[in-house]
């Protein structure tokens, strides 16, 4: 595995859950981190947890002007990560379309901006985080099964366009973060017991889970154009 020591990693949507877990493991392995998200006060206080000199900058990625800035005056990074995103969710005849659209935007096209105007060396990596629904779908949430799955797609693509930088996606399954925090402590609670109990992992997931194959895919040469699932075997349950 390439060492990651003195690397330039920006994790989008790093102040919180899977980006701040990603944030967290780059930078105990010696990487140069910034974390960007919409939310300064949110960003200042990921990077004071977070510690190791983690910056931060401030970056929506629903919006053209924005990435295009912010990129036009950023450094050339090693590594990418990409897990912003803002997804409404329901049932494909339930959910708003301005919703809908809403979510395409955040989690797909702000994926794409970010994609087509960062500027990554050689060898190095981008990675998108998409989720287990894009191939166990559910059929209240039939969009964001549908956006994981472009999201995955889109990756294999740029694999081939964007070579020999490597592009890669981490899949995701039920992970415990503040994305839960809306529901009421017993019924989450519950909801994690249950999984526990249905899935073979017998666990739900938590955030360094899923940071650790993002480390993984990030320090192997050989790694592009992959999806890599960490569900607790959510897509075979």
């Amino acid at each position: 595995m390439t060492s990651l020591a003195s690397q330039s990693v920006l994790i989008v949507g790093g102040s919180s859950g899977i980006g701040a877990a990603a944030a967290e493991a780059f930078a105990a392995l010696g990487a140069h981190v910034t974390i960007a998200a919409r939310d300064r006060k949110r960003l200042d206080a990921a990077a004071a947890a977070i510690g190791h000199g983690v910056r931060t900058a401030v970056l929506d990625t629903t919006r053209d002007d924005d990435v295009a800035a912010f990129f036009a005056s950023a450094d050339t990074f090693d590594h990418v990560v990409i897990s912003a995103a803002q997804t409404p969710t329901g049932p494909v005849r339930g959910l708003a379309l301005d919703d809908a659209y809403a979510a395409m935007d955040s989690k797909f096209w702000g994926a794409y901006r970010v994609a087509r105007a960062v500027q990554i060396n050689e060898g190095g990596s981008l990675t998108f985080i998409s989720g287990f629904l894009s191939v166990r779908p559910s059929r209240n949430s039939v969009l964001q099964g549908a956006i994981n799955a472009a999201l995955e797609a889109l990756a294999r693509g740029l694999a081939i366009e964007l070579s020999p930088v490597r592009v890669n996606t981490v899949s995701p399954g039920l992970i415990a973060t503040p994305l839960w925090s809306k529901l009421e402590a017993g019924a989450r609670e519950a909801m994690y017991e249950n999984a526990s109990a249905r899935l073979p992992a017998r666990r739900v997931g938590q955030p360094e889970d899923v940071a650790n194959a993002v480390v993984y895919l990030a320090s192997t040469p050989y790694a592009t154009g992959s999806t890599v699932r960490v569900d607790g075997g959510g897509a075979i349950a």
